[in-house]
């Protein structure tokens, strides 16, 4: 097993001004399942890539333990990589899929054999390891390819989005026993996923990156509670976090008819707005004329619970996006039982222990 560092690693494609991966930080501890989670276009598979050493670094490090692999090919970093499609070879059976690498290794049949009903044993595989992939689920091919990079014994796993060409039901299933396997065997995961919910529920910590730079690295429950600025709050947790900019005044900031008391000292330097964050269920559903005024547009009911998605009514409310510039509904999570109606109008307050505020300029969290 094996540590994993970024040390300012950069890539930079020809023709491109613009770093893809822009002095990359992170260091990954021994036996760790770290997630690459981002938006389309973020770097993160740029990133895992450079790892793998399929793509060129441009500037600074990237290490493996004790070893700088930087100008080191593929072959001679001791990872093994689980690909979006599989690549699955389909004239072979699931036996020659999984012990292929280690056929070109030169390594002994019998031992190759052993390796290969272990790894099948662990994936549930071993009814199949004569059949071709055409005849295989998608989930069970998914597995074929974990298996091919378990029987390496490889020092580092690299995944590049392996769960999506599956359906819903079969992703969550199937996340739960990589999350799983992981564990059991200890072997340090470098994971790159677009799905936030994925990333929360399978990382150890998550590193979030946004246009190649790297936003925050955190524990799922650090990151959701104290996000480090306007783009990881809108990014990660589903419902998304309410983001809304509202005026600063003395003692705090203006939410609706509400004034949100903030320490003076957390406001230096900010201007005349900042935003304010509130996840859906730290929302709470006040008096008439106390808060903000929303008109409900959608209600969804869940059983005990309801999300309803609303508009404020306040004209001069901007709802900002935290992870693109297009305005968002107003969530709310309310009681299953007392479901407001659909174009009904309610006033909420964000719960003052759970609140966030954001500086409107630089989108940094303001501490408070």
């Amino acid at each position: 097993m094996a540590t994993v560092k970024f040390d300012e690693s950069t890539r930079v494609y020809p023709g491109n001004d613009t770093p893809s991966v822009d002095r990359l930080n992170i260091d990954v501890k021994d036996g760790e399942f770290l997630v690459l989670v981002g938006p389309s276009g973020s770097g993160k598979s740029t990133a895992l890539r450079m790892l793998a050493g399929l793509e060129e670094v441009n500037g600074g490090k990237i290490w493996i333990g004790d070893r700088d692999v930087t100008n080191l090919s593929p072959k001679d970093r001791d990872v093994a990589m689980v690909f979006q499609n599989y690549a699955l070879y389909p004239h072979m059976s699931v036996a020659d899929n999984m012990g292929f690498a280690l056929k070109i290794a030169g390594v002994d049949k019998g031992e190759i054999r052993k390796r290969v009903e272990e790894a099948a044993k662990i994936l549930d595989l071993e009814p199949y390891l004569e059949r071709k992939p055409k005849a295989l689920s998608g989930g069970q091919r998914q597995r074929v390819a974990m298996g091919r990079a378990i029987v390496r014994s490889p020092q580092v796993f690299l995944m590049d989005e392996p769960l999506s060409n599956l359906d819903a039901k079969l992703r969550v299933q199937t996340r739960t026993q990589i999350a799983s396997l992981q564990r059991r065997l200890g072997v340090t995961t470098v994971y790159v996923t677009h799905d936030q919910v994925e990333a929360m529920t399978m990382g150890d910590r998550i590193a979030v990156l946004k246009d190649g730079i790297l936003q925050q690295v955190a524990t799922p429950r650090e990151m959701y509670d104290s996000p480090a600025n306007v783009f990881v709050a809108g990014f990660i947790g589903s419902p998304a976090m309410n983001l809304i900019a509202v005026p600063v005044t003395d003692g705090g900031v203006k939410f609706g008819s509400h004034t949100l008391q903030v320490p003076r000292d957390s406001l230096q330097g900010v201007g005349a707005k900042a935003i304010v964050g509130v996840r859906p269920e730290d929302v709470e559903v006040a008096a008439e004329g106390e808060g903000l005024q929303i008109t409900i547009d959608v209600v969804e009911e869940l059983g005990a619970d309801a999300y309803v998605y609303g508009t404020p009514t306040d004209g001069a409310v901007h709802l900002e996006g935290g992870d693109d510039s297009i305005p968002k509904p107003f969530i709310a999570r309310v009681d299953g039982r007392r479901v407001p109606m659909k174009g009904d109008t309610i006033w909420v307050q964000p719960n003052s222990s759970h609140m966030h505020v954001f500086n409107a300029e630089s989108g940094v969290r303001l501490s408070h």
